[in-house]
């Protein structure tokens, strides 16, 4: 069976090669620089994707938890979708995006690709009530014979979710977690998973394997890489990846 590896480009992106499918997570390419709107919330970008959008190679799905904020997709996100790439989102983002390659999924629909099959699960941006304000999220579960269960959670701050996601999926091998604990002046919470949500989600999942994403790269982020290399201190589950190299996860 293929190996499952995963390249940690930046932010919330990684490119995981799953079921002999290279998938990209979240997808942020743009350098550095700030993003601001009238009505939205200014979002500052501090550092360049690990892998650029052009060294990236052929890529044959994008799993896009949301597509409303900078920090999930950018404008070489974008380009990265125009091309035709099959993506898996929100409801929202097909209607929005009108791309003919997306495919907008509802709460525990399943799409299958290639041999693989992708689950959205229900996720939120935030405490309870933030939805108005945040817009709709997904995270996935992707499934396929002979190969490790994945979690790829999009920015979801939620446990009690987490919990049902686990009651749906009771052999969750590998979990990638966007954590980071971001906040915003207009929220007085959590958008994302801190530290120590990101172990109780690992536990709560039974993942023998996590990955730590969306921790760094972007000013709104309160938790870092180190506070979450911290919180899985001894636990044995955490995975390093350093920035724009491949590291295997699992072979068969």
């Amino acid at each position: 069976m293929p190996t499952t590896a995963i390249t940690y480009i930046g932010g919330p992106t990684a490119l995981l090669e799953y079921a002999g499918l290279r998938i990209v997570t979240d997808p942020t390419f743009d350098g550095p620089q700030t993003y601001s709107a009238p009505g939205t919330t200014t979002l500052v970008k501090t550092r360049g994707p690990g892998v650029s959008r052009t060294e990236l190679g052929a890529v044959d799905l994008v799993l896009l938890s949301h597509h409303g904020h900078k920090d999930n997709l950018d404008y070489e996100g974008l380009e990265l979708i125009a091309g035709g790439v099959p993506t898996f989102s929100t409801q929202q983002a097909a209607t929005d995006l009108f791309g003919g390659s997306l495919i907008g999924l509802d709460d525990w629909e399943s799409q299958e690709i290639g041999g693989l099959t992708v689950t959205a699960v229900p996720a939120l941006h935030g405490p309870a009530g933030s939805e108005q304000r945040t817009g709709p999220v997904i995270g996935f579960v992707l499934e396929a014979p002979g190969e490790p269960t994945v979690y790829v959670s999009g920015d979801n701050a939620s446990l009690p979710l987490v919990g049902q996601i686990g009651e749906r999926f009771p052999d969750i091998d590998i979990a990638l977690l966007f954590a980071g604990a971001a906040r915003i002046p207009a929220v007085d919470a959590p958008l994302t998973l801190t530290s120590a949500d990101a172990v109780t989600a690992s536990r709560m999942l039974g993942a023998g394997i996590v990955v730590g994403l969306h921790t760094e790269d972007w000013q709104h982020f309160s938790e870092s890489r180190d506070d979450l290399r911290a919180a899985f201190a001894g636990t044995g589950m955490l995975v390093l990846t350093p920035r724009g190299e491949r590291v295997v996860l699992a072979e068969r």
